[in-house]
């Protein structure tokens, strides 16, 4: 059996970072991995979409359209953007933070502030984590996305290694103590 997940976010959010420890802890616990990335204007504040597949035996890392097992999201609209992915009695996880694009800035589009609820009525099993309010509590805005693994990896109950090391080594050395407790937030959120 396979598990097929789709990370998506804002560029600058670090959607891969996250992808990538998760796969390195993946293949530690035993796992095939496969992972691929899709860039939009992602230094620009365009979305970041990665996939990643996981399971005894995996040949190919995309996800179609209603193959998402599980959507990581960075940001209420790419959690909306990201719908069509997910299959049925498919599961969201993500931040209930909005990033306002330069249409919603300029006034030409409006921001949809109701994408939870949209999202709760569409698919059900929604879990939104404030990882961003948590993260910018602890020191660093930027470790929302390590909130947001820490809570994927309690979804999943991926035990078996030592997640909070890996954080630790995968990040950059000063960042290392808040990335940490970032993900240990999210993923005690998602226990209890």
């Amino acid at each position: 059996m396979t598990t097929n997940i789709l990370l998506t976010g804002v560029g600058g959010q670090g959607t891969i970072l996250t992808t990538k420890i998760l796969s390195e802890g993946l293949v530690k616990l035993g796992f095939d991995v496969k992972m691929s990335e899709i860039h939009g204007m992602s230094q620009r504040g365009g979305t970041v979409n990665t996939q990643l597949k996981f399971g005894s035996k995996v040949y190919a890392p995309n996800i179609g359209e209603g193959e998402a097992d599980l959507i990581v999201a960075f940001e209420k609209v790419e959690a909306l953007r990201a719908l069509p992915y997910l299959k049925k009695g498919g599961r969201i996880i993500m931040d209930d933070r909005e990033i306002y694009s330069m249409p919603v800035l300029t006034g030409q589009q409006e921001y949809p502030h109701d994408a939870d609820e949209v999202l709760k009525k569409a698919v059900g099993n929604v879990t939104v984590i404030p990882a961003s309010r948590i993260a910018a509590e602890l020191g660093s805005i930027r470790s929302q996305n390590i909130c947001l693994l820490g809570a994927l990896v309690a979804a999943l109950d991926l035990g078996g290694i030592d997640w909070e090391k890996l954080v630790e080594s995968s990040v950059p050395p000063k960042t290392a103590e808040v990335n940490v407790k970032a993900f240990r937030a999210g993923y005690e959120l998602v226990r209890k």
